[in-house]
């Protein structure tokens, strides 16, 4: 019997420390990590991957994580992928900006919100 296919998922982060800590919890879990530092590495990476879901940091060298999220829902592959976003931008417009594009699942603040809970709730959006 084949294993069911590993749920792939999107991290777009340029904390070193962050990214490479989500990624390897993520792995643990079972999921395969498509790892973009930039925007432009997020929008390249989505030309030849459909992930299951996308964490996406808003402030990015390059392309901000605003224009990744519109890219992200004018593409009809990606149109309707959920997108969870780990932040520091907390305001309240910010989470609005990004709520307005569409296709928001969750909104973290890095700062506030522990690794072991953001991998818990991909876990949860994933099996859902």
């Amino acid at each position: 019997m084949m294993e069911p296919a590993k749920k792939q998922v999107l991290l777009i982060e340029d904390d070193k420390f962050l990214s490479s800590l989500l990624q390897n919890r993520l792995q643990k879990e079972n999921f395969d990590v498509i790892l973009a530092r930039t925007g432009e590495e997020a929008i390249t990476a989505l030309e030849t991957a459909t992930p299951d879901l996308i964490m996406l940091d808003i402030i990015l060298p390059g392309k901000s994580g605003f224009e990744v999220l519109e890219k992200v829902r004018a593409d009809i592959k990606t149109s309707q992928t959920p997108v969870v976003v780990i932040s520091n931008l907390g305001q309240e417009e910010d989470i609005e900006r990004a709520k307005k594009l569409g296709g928001i699942v969750d909104y973290f603040i890095k700062a506030k919100t522990p690794i072991d809970e953001l991998v818990k709730r991909v876990g949860e959006i994933l099996s859902a």
